[in-house]
């Protein structure tokens, strides 16, 4: 059973950090592309930032030199790293799990999702 476990959201103040965590069980996690998307009510999801199973990173153009994403392939578990938040950085945070194959989408898996609430 494929298992995608967020944690670490919550409140914080703006200019604040959060640290997400998600911890993936069932899947060879190496070979999955891991990534961050966020979504508000009544909007689309949105990417946040993506870490390839090689480790190259894409972000999003609002969060560029704001968020880091990062990876550990021997615990399983990617990070994300969110430093001076925004207002407009509240959302449910959701980590998913992209296996490709040549370029073509063969699995995927998506966690339950975390909130991140940034607001004085």
């Amino acid at each position: 059973q494929v298992q995608l476990v967020e944690s670490g959201g919550g409140l914080v103040q703006p200019g604040g950090s959060l640290r997400l965590s998600c911890s993936a069980s069932g899947i060879d996690f190496s070979s999955y592309a891991m990534g961050w998307h966020r979504q508000v009510p009544g909007k689309q999801r949105e990417s946040v930032a993506v870490i390839s199973s090689r480790g190259s990173t894409n972000y999003g153009d609002s969060v560029k030199g704001r968020f880091t994403i990062s990876r550990d392939n021997a615990k399983n578990t990617v990070y994300l790293q969110m430093n001076s938040l925004k207002p407009e950085d509240t959302a449910v945070y959701y980590c998913n799990a992209d296996l490709r194959v040549a370029g073509t989408h063969v699995d995927g898996y998506w966690g339950q999702g975390t909130q991140v609430t940034v607001s004085s």
